[in-house]
């Protein structure tokens, strides 16, 4: 990749076919293509679609300048009948067989998948294959989308440590400590713009609850400020009037007044009650620029439906066959109202031909 490389974005706007509001709205930003940057924001705030723009899969107003090629992870690979080799092959032409080993070392990987199908790869395999083929590219910046679904514990670790060896992506995840271990830039997708800051996702959601506090403080502190000054304009204008008024009257003594000097007093005070209104307009104006990057999250409410057998599921001597050849030893489980059940196994292993089954009482993890 070259070095010191710019992606420059200028008022980037884009919006579906139909939709009322647009995703992103003139946004502007730079990277620098020697950053690692994560990639965050709540879902379907655009992350995908905006990995997409970047890459030119889609048409949209503004200007994306960058010196370098845009690879989107994962690509589709159109023949998955190919050993894995002619797919980086295709990918990378000139590539030497002892880059490819260095990267496969590096993911941990067996050399003998370079030398099977894609489509008979476990999926964690199929992901090491694709990303060593984008990454064996020169001048290249990669956008990578969810690289760890699916991926047992192991696989992921050594995922990780393979994109902490790299550099030159953006990285979407929602595995947080995945992004913490890897990611040295975060690109945040808020509610009204994009913002870039240097550090981890653990260094950004400080400053973002610092940020949030410092607004939801703020907006309380205005909030009292604008009732208080509308009752004191409402109080003053009232006064003004009731000033106003008395000027065609007289005094008890049946003297006539000084309505000089009454409406010179009334004005001064329709006058303070126009100073106080600018105040609350500028109070409430003031206002409405908090709480506009502050997510707010509805409650999950989940209502299981009653099940009145116990057990819910019974297994005695379970067991399961293909081809007439049991692939494990019979085996036998209750799974009752309460349980969380997971199935486990490492990828590769189909997780039908070979898995675990845990069942517990509360607080499964």
């Amino acid at each position: 990749m070259e070095k010191m490389s710019i992606i420059q974005v200028n008022n980037l706007t884009f919006g579906y076919d139909g939709a009322f509001n647009n995703v992103f709205e003139k946004v502007s930003f730079h990277i620098d293509t020697d950053w690692k940057l994560g990639l965050i924001g709540r879902n379907g705030k655009g992350k995908t679609t905006f990995l997409k723009l970047l890459s030119g899969q889609y048409e949209y107003q503004g200007t994306i300048s960058k010196k370098v090629d845009l690879d989107y992870f994962p690509f589709e690979v159109k023949n998955t009948k190919q050993m894995a080799i002619e797919i980086i092959n295709e990918m990378v032409p000139n590539v030497a067989d002892w880059e490819i080993m260095k990267e496969l070392s590096l993911l941990r990987a067996e050399p003998e998948i370079l030398y099977r199908k894609f489509n008979l790869l476990s999926g964690g395999e199929q992901i090491k294959i694709l990303l060593i083929s984008l990454f064996l590219k020169e001048n290249h910046f990669l956008l990578i989308d969810e690289p760890t679904n699916h991926l047992d514990h192991e696989t992921k670790n050594h995922l990780m440590e393979y994109l902490k060896k790299k550099k030159g992506f953006i990285l979407v995840s929602h595995d947080r400590n995945f992004l913490d271990e890897i990611v040295d830039h975060m690109i945040a997708i808020n509610n009204t713009n994009i913002e870039i800051q240097k550090g981890n996702f653990s260094s950004w959601q400080e400053n973002k609850n610092a940020q949030d506090n410092f607004e939801l403080t703020q907006n309380e502190k205005l909030k009292k400020d604008i009732g208080r000054l509308e009752i004191a304009s409402k109080n003053t204008a009232n006064w003004s009037d009731k000033i106003e008024k008395s000027k065609y009257h007289t005094t008890n003594s049946g003297s006539s007044v000084d309505r000089g000097y009454i409406g010179h007093q009334s004005a001064k005070m329709m006058k303070k009650s126009k100073v106080m209104e600018k105040r609350i307009e500028k109070a409430i104006e003031e206002k409405s620029s908090l709480l506009k990057n502050i997510d707010r999250n509805d409650t999950l409410k989940m209502v299981p439906l009653e099940a009145r057998q116990e057990p819910l599921i019974m297994a005695k001597n379970f067991q399961i066959k293909y081809d007439k050849k049991p692939i494990f030893s019979p085996i036998s489980f209750d799974i009752n109202k309460g349980d969380r059940v997971a199935i486990r196994g490492k990828n590769g292993v189909r997780k039908v031909e070979y898995f675990e089954i845990d069942a517990r009482k509360s607080n499964y993890v």
